[in-house]
């Protein structure tokens, strides 16, 4: 089962925001990313702060045949492809959108 892993803001001043959402959530920067905030004690969404990003959530999967299935899924419940997305080679994400037209990805966090 798909679960939210990442709520991806986009932040005009990530810097500014991640202040402000680590102030407001009590959530500390990843190690290795700054422009990520991890909750306490790991319960719970990621927040990621991209000036180049939609706002969009993230869902993650255990491994390739979860996202597969979940993708699946999804699209039977009245999520759609997005055709023309750019992706980079060897991506493990795949873009939908729901039924209201929002991004989100679905990704393989194997």
């Amino acid at each position: 089962m798909v679960s939210i892993g990442v709520i991806c803001l986009n932040a005009t001043d990530w810097k500014r925001a991640a202040q402000f959402w680590a102030a407001a959530l009590g959530y500390t920067p990843h190690p290795r990313a700054a422009d990520i905030l991890v909750p306490p004690g790991g319960d719970g969404p990621s927040l990621a702060l991209y000036q180049r990003d939609r706002t969009h959530l993230d869902l993650h999967t255990a491994d390739r045949a979860e996202q597969q299935a979940e993708v699946e899924r999804l699209l039977s419940l009245g999520a759609q492809r997005v055709p023309d997305w750019p992706y980079p080679d060897g991506a493990d994400f795949l873009v939908l959108r729901d039924t209201e037209g929002n991004l989100f990805c679905v990704l393989d966090h194997e």
